[in-house]
Formats: C-alpha cells, sequence, structure tokens
C-alpha cells in the first residue's frame, strides 16, 4: 500500500523529487567534486531560489549543514560570548537553551507550559543577553509565534542578535530578515525531502560578531565549520569539507518549483488546509485542538488531543494508507500531530478529515 504521511517530519516526499532524483542519478550528480564548477553552479542556483522565496537580502548568507540541530551549536559557538535568551514552550525550543547550559553560556529562559505562546508585550529581555532564541513553530506542541511579534521585539530590542528556529514551518514564516538575524530550518519536513540537510541563514551582524570572538585568547568558536570559515568558502559558493552534494541540488530543484507556484499562493494553500482541520476540530466530539489561543495555533503542524487512545487513531489511519503523527514526550498516548506542508493536498487533507469523523 502506497502511504500518505501526515508526519511532522520525516514528512511526504514532494510530488517532483522523483524527476529531480532520477535527474541527480544520470547527471551523476552524487559523485561531482565540492570544488568543481558544477557544484558552485549547484550551490548559487540553490542560494537564488531559497533568497527569491523567502525573501533573504544580500546582507545575510546561506549555509548549509548536517541537520538544523548542529545550527543550534555553530550559534552558540559563534554568537554568544556569555549569556543567551530563549523562549521555551516544547521540547525543540528547550532543547536549544540545554545545548547553551552544555556549552557553559549563561542562558536565560522564559518559559510557558506545553501549547501556549508568547505575545511580545508579555516578554522583557534580560539587559545582558546577546542573543534571543525564538521559535516560530514548536513542533511537539503545535504552537506558533506570530513573525510580527517577533518583528515588535526586535525593534524593542535593536542591539541584540535574534534567532528563529522554522524548522516546521518554513518557508510558510513571512520573516522580514532585515530585522531577524539568523534562522535556520531542515528539508525533511516542509521541503518534502528526506533528512539530512539543515540550512542556517546569518546576517553580516552575526558574522562580526564571530569574528570578534574569535580574536578573543579565552573564546573557542568551534572547531568545525565556524561562521567565518563557511563565509569565505560561501564567497565562492563552496564549502569547507564535502557537503551532501546531492540534497544541496534537490533543495534548490524544489525551491524552483515552490517559486514557480509562488510564494503567496502556498501559504494561502496552507491556510486553507489548517483552516479545514481546525474546522474539523473545533466541532468534532472525538477530538479537539490542543492549542486554545487561535492566535497561537500553528498553521503547519495542527495537534489533537483525542478521546480514546491516539495509538488506536494512527492504526485506523494507516489501515486507510495515511500516516499520522502520534504526540510527543508525555503526550504520546493523547494527541496525534497532522503536518500541513505543502506536498500534501487540499484533497489529501479532506480524506483524512473524513476518516477521521469515521
Amino acid at each position: 500500500m502506497k502511504y500518505t504521511y501526515f508526519t511532522p517530519g520525516p514528512a511526504e516526499l514532494y510530488p517532483t523529487i522523483y524527476e529531480h532524483l532520477q535527474t541527480a542519478i544520470d547527471e551523476q550528480i552524487g559523485s561531482i567534486s565540492h570544488r568543481s564548477q558544477r557544484f558552485r553552479d549547484i550551490y548559487k542556483f540553490a542560494d537564488e531560489q531559497l533568497r527569491t522565496l523567502l525573501s533573504i537580502p544580500s546582507t545575510h548568507g546561506i549555509f548549509f549543514t548536517g541537520s538544523a540541530s548542529e545550527v543550534w551549536e555553530r550559534i552558540l559557538f559563534n554568537c554568544v560570548e556569555h549569556e543567551s535568551f530563549h523562549l521555551v514552550n516544547g521540547s525543540f525550543s528547550r532543547k536549544f537553551y540545554d545545548y547553551a547550559n552544555a556549552l557553559h553560556k549563561f542562558a536565560h529562559l522564559f518559559e510557558k507550559p506545553f501549547g501556549e505562546g508568547f505575545d511580545s508585550t508579555e516578554i522583557e529581555v534580560p539587559d545582558y543577553a546577546e542573543l534571543v532564541s525564538l521559535t516560530h513553530n514548536e513542533t511537539s506542541s503545535g504552537v506558533q509565534m506570530r513573525p510580527t511579534e517577533m518583528h515588535k521585539l526586535k525593534r524593542k530590542y535593536p542591539k541584540k542578535l535574534f534567532c528563529v528556529d522554522m524548522v516546521s514551518s518554513a518557508p510558510y514564516p513571512e520573516l522580514d530578515f532585515s530585522l531577524i538575524d539568523s534562522a535556520f530550518f531542515s528539508v525533511q519536513k516542509a521541503f518534502g525531502m528526506p533528512a539530512g540537510l539543515g540550512v542556517w541563514i546569518a546576517s553580516q551582524t552575526c558574522l562580526e560578531k564571530a569574528e570578534r570572538l574569535q580574536k578573543y585568547d579565552s573564546m573557542i568558536i568551534g572547531a568545525h565549520h565556524t561562521l567565518p570559515t563557511l563565509w569565505k568558502h560561501y564567497q565562492t559558493f563552496e564549502t569547507p569539507a564535502t557537503p551532501n552534494v546531492l540534497f544541496i541540488y534537490l533543495l534548490g530543484k524544489i525551491v524552483e518549483d515552490f517559486n514557480k507556484i509562488g510564494i503567496d499562493t502556498l501559504r494561502k494553500q496552507t491556510d486553507e488546509k489548517a483552516r479545514m482541520l481546525y474546522k474539523f476540530l473545533d466541532s468534532s466530539d472525538a477530538y479537539e485542538p490542543f492549542v486554545k489561543q487561535e492566535r497561537h495555533r500553528s498553521q503547519t503542524v495542527i495537534v489533537a488531543n483525542t478521546k480514546e487512545p491516539s495509538a488506536t487513531v494512527i492504526a485506523r489511519a494507516k489501515e486507510a494508507g495515511m500516516v499520522v503523527g502520534s504526540g510527543y514526550g508525555k503526550l504520546k498516548d493523547s494527541q496525534i500531530r497532522i503536518a500541513n506542508f505543502p506536498a500534501v493536498s487540499a484533497e489529501q487533507v479532506n480524506a483524512l478529515i473524513e476518516q477521521l469523523k469515521r
């Protein structure tokens, strides 16, 4: 049976990936040198397509890593001398905070319970925090922070570096990169690819901070792919070491497909599918939305409480050819998570809703 994956990562593969993968195999993309002109062209193409899709200005570089979680460490090493500040309302925003503690940074924390979101008016950033860590979409709990709230907060604290985790929502959030210093995501969620590639967007302000820290005898900004090293190679669209060339190629092609549709259309499609799912959950006797405040509800990872054990719901959906995610952590047995990414159509979402109604 061929399944439709509504899991929040790895997720449903984007339909065009099969064609692009075949072309990559035919052209032996996986065997080319990362010091070749062919690779430079692949990197440059992916860079150009991402800039178009996400409105990334020339002040920011685009770098490739092994995963999004690797970027947590890169950011903390390169952009934080002493103190960071983290908004935490789920398992993944907490992991970034945990990384900061593991690297012996003084990590400040403003935490809310699972399922609750943040508004800019309630947030006070500590005076000496150098970096503010925001999570646009908390994958574990289905909570989003609106970009407008992030932008308001940055305007209130213009001298601090602002970093956004957009792992399970990019390219949906409309971030203003004149205000956001850094953002990152991985490809196995909304970009409809297998896992194995992280994307790190960082500003020249971040680079300047890393270069300054690098000069201190007491500071270590990492041995593996520091921001100054990444940026140096980026000038010629190269990488310090051999990257995942195949996936950089595939990402560039899929983002080109997204650009042909248009980011405004992709966002409208995402909103419409989310509206369908939340309308069903709000009217159902067997399910209810986990996130109570509508303004904080994720449009890309919808989390629902289930009256019966989630394993039963998941098993029935799988019998019908649809795979949904379980709740995260302690809520694994009482929740389901439904990914609303571009690879899944409105017709497929409607089919899932009809299955859940049964």
